[in-house]
This record gives structure tokens, sequence and C-alpha cells, in this order.
């Protein structure tokens, strides 16, 4: 009786999460579709030309993941927010205000890309003006998250430190990430690459935050212990990644003039980054019993798979930031390679983990029909990303040794289009899992739950 009372004082804010689940989703839908015309560009210069340039494609893609990363966490700790405080969400018109104002800003900036409307810098390729409406629509989202948890952060576990942290640096460095539109920044160009790269290094730190608590608040339910995110170890880890957040930037701007001391810092720093997650994951599914993993083996699945992903984007990561070598891999195909690897293989497995659990929680029926239908799509992404992430590797080791060997553009592509159409292909394959996971979520988060009291 007490569980379904609580599930009746939850429901008013689990609509507005199940819209912003959608929203979310869409995103990844449309980024995913971007990303496909992108890739085939890549092996057919002509294709979508005119109606569709890959200078539209790119930036468009790029917004859209990232609004999916940044959206479906936010969706999440929604979600979760009154069932950590035991109590409603403090502001549920808000929720529906922040689903409005994004829903809107969105809108509003997809159509100045289609329109050839650009302005902003990378990530954030539209007009300055609309950051300010991004920002303005994460305060009904941060207001929410501090007055329905009233954290006690001396008993609080790691999660909510985690998501704090995200919240308070998204503020504080997309406003960093709009400096160049002042002078003294903008006619500087040591000055401006460094304030760019650290501001967006650090936002990337800011979402891996919101999207790693949320992963392991799904550990935690599912194993049962909630010893292990209120640890020393969780919490050695999570001021581990904060220092990350702060100065792991640092690796991206190795090019720019500065003290030795410093870059190697950046380089020290960088090698910790994933090793934060790894151990978190290792010591929750240490809890969980045979029964337990069969009964959640979808989000279980998911997690293990980011498990997966964590460990070779690491062992890559420690490639890519040595600065003898950072100087011909960075800008490269290497570099999206990683970055695909982390997008893809972490932060979307985890945010799916989220997505799954919360729709098992909310409609188990219709779950337990479709789970056939998910591992599908869990398999054929992840072994298609794999393929995606060697080609893209494939790319970078043609492109350095062209480089090295001093050859021309020409002779480069040349020997790269190989690797590009692997790339079309398995990014072609990635986006028939994921649509294979994506479609099915989104009819179980619109379709009406029975009300039963």
């Amino acid at each position: 009786m007490s569980n379904e009372i609580n599930r009746l004082t939850y429901r008013a804010s689990d609509r507005a999460t199940k819209a912003m689940l959608t929203l979310a989703l869409g995103y990844l839908l449309f980024g995913l579709c971007l990303g496909t015309i992108g890739g085939f560009q890549y092996i057919l210069p002509d294709f979508l030309k005119k109606e569709l340039a890959f200078q539209k494609t790119r930036p468009l893609h790029v917004y859209l993941v990232i609004a999916w990363i940044f959206t479906c966490a936010q969706a999440a700790i929604y979600y979760y927010l009154p069932r950590v405080a035991g109590r409603p969400v403090f502001w549920i018109k808000g929720m529906w205000l922040h689903v409005f104002l994004q829903g809107v800003t969105s809108l509003i900036i997809v159509t100045c890309f289609f329109m050839g409307r650009f302005g902003g810098r990378e990530y954030l390729e539209f007009p300055p003006w609309l950051g300010g409406f991004i920002l303005l629509s994460w305060i009904p989202f941060a207001v929410n998250f501090w007055f329905t948890i009233k954290p006690n952060y001396k008993t609080a576990p790691v999660y909510i430190w985690m998501w704090s942290t995200g919240i308070l640096f998204f503020f504080i460095t997309m406003s960093e990430s709009y400096l160049w539109i002042f002078d003294y920044f903008k006619t500087n160009i040591v000055r401006d690459v460094t304030v760019q790269w650290k501001a967006l290094g650090s936002m990337v730190g800011s979402w891996n935050m919101l999207v790693y608590g949320t992963g392991i608040y799904v550990m935690e339910k599912i194993s049962g212990d909630t010893k292990t995110a209120k640890s020393t170890t969780a919490f050695f880890f999570y001021f581990l990644g904060f220092t990350n957040l702060m100065f792991n930037w640092g690796h991206h701007t190795y090019i720019v003039p500065a003290a030795p001391w410093v870059k190697m810092t950046a380089y020290i720093i960088s090698m910790t980054e994933l090793l934060i997650l790894v151990r978190i994951i290792y010591l929750f599914k240490k809890t969980v019993s045979e029964a337990q993993k069969n009964f959640h083996s979808i989000p279980w699945r998911l997690l293990s798979f980011a498990d997966f992903w964590i460990l070779l984007n690491l062992a890559f990561a420690i490639f890519l930031s040595v600065p003898a070598w950072n100087l011909y891999t960075h800008g490269t195909h290497f570099t999206v390679a990683h970055a695909m690897g982390a997008t893809i293989g972490i932060n979307t497995m985890l945010l799916l983990t989220s997505v799954f659990y919360i729709i098992q929680e909310e409609q188990p029926d219709w779950f337990s029909q479709n789970k056939g239908l998910i591992r599908s799509g869990i398999w054929i992404s992840n072994i298609s990303l794999l393929a995606f992430w060697i080609s893209l590797i494939g790319s970078g080791m043609v492109r350095l040794s062209s480089k090295l060997n001093n050859e021309l553009f020409a002779e480069m592509m040349e020997k790269s289009l190989p690797w590009f159409k692997l790339f079309a292909w398995s990014g072609t394959v990635i986006v028939v899992g994921l649509f294979l996971l994506i479609i099915p979520a989104m009819k179980a988060l619109v379709k009406r739950k029975p009300v039963t009291v």
C-alpha cells in the first residue's frame, strides 16, 4: 500500500519526466540521422551537398548529441529526485517550464543551423544570444534539485555530490564559453584558445558528473547496497573526478605556449580520468547476486558495455594525452574515435541504463514483452560501434603516416577511403541498433500507465 501511495505522489512529476525523456530520445534519434548523413558525405562528397552540406550536418549532429546527454541526465535526475528525498518535486510547473524552454530553444537552434545562421564556437556554433536561453532553461532544474533534495552534504551519497557539482559547473562553464565575445579574449589568440578549451573541457566534466551520478544511483538500486555510494573510496574517486573537471582540459592546449609543468600536470591528471567510474562500477558489481543480475538484465547489460568502453577509452586516452604524440593526433580522427567511444560507448550506454530502468519501473509488463528486441539493439549497436571506432583509428593512422612522410592531401584521402567506407557503413549499423532501443523506449514513455488505487 505504501508503494502505491508513493507512486501516486510521484505521478505528477513523472509525467514531466517522461516528456523530457521523450524529448531527449528525440535529440538522439535526430542526431543519429544527421551523423549518418555526415558519414556518407565522407565517401560521397556530393550527397545532399546543396540541401544539407557537411558544414550544416556536423554542427547539428554535435549540438543534438550534447543536448541528448544533458537532457536525458536531467530527466533521469528528475525521476530520482523525489525517490531520494522522500517528498514530491518542489516545483512541478517548473519542470514543465524547463521542458518548454528546452524544446523551444532547440527548435530555434536547429532552424538557425538549417538556414545557415551560425556565429558560435565549437559545440556551440549557433548564434551566441541563444546561449542565454539555454542557461535560462536550466534555472528551474537547479531550483527543483536543491529545494527537493535539500541535501545534507555530510551524510549525502556520492551521486548527490556529483549532481550538485555537475549543475553548478554547467552554469560556470557555459558562461565561460562565451567570454570570447569580449575583445579582451577575442583579440588575443592564446587567451582565446586557452579559455575556450578550458570552458568546453570542463563542460564535458560537468555532464560526466551528471551522467555518472545517474549510473551510480541505478547501480545502488540494482545491488541494494547503499554503503558503497557513501564509502571513502567513492568520495576519493569523486574528488579525483572533480580535479579532472577543473584541470584535465589542459591536454587540449598543448599547442598553446605554456610552461612545461602546466602541460605535464594536465597530462598526469588526464590519465586518472576514467579510472573513477571503472572502480565504482567494479565495487557495485561485486555486491550483486546472480538472481539480481538476471532480473535486471537489461540495465545491467548496458552498464557492462559502458564498463567495457570505459576501459577501452582509458587505454586510448593514455595514448592521445602524451604531449609528443598529441601534437600529431589532436584534431584528427584519433580525437573523433575517443569522442565517439565516450559519447556512444560510455555516456549513451549509461543514459540508456537510466531510460530502461525507469521504463522497467513504470511499465514492467511492456518491459518484459520487449526484452528480446532491446537485447538485440544493445548487441548490434555495441558491435558496430567497435567497427566504427576501429575505422576512425585506421583513418587517424593513415593521416599520421601521411604527415610524417610529407604526402599530398589527395594521396592521404585516397588511402583513407577504405576506412571511410567502414566508418559510413558501421555508423549506419550503429543507428539501426540504437533505433531498436530508441523507438520502443519512446513508445513505452508515451504509453499511458493504467491508474490503480
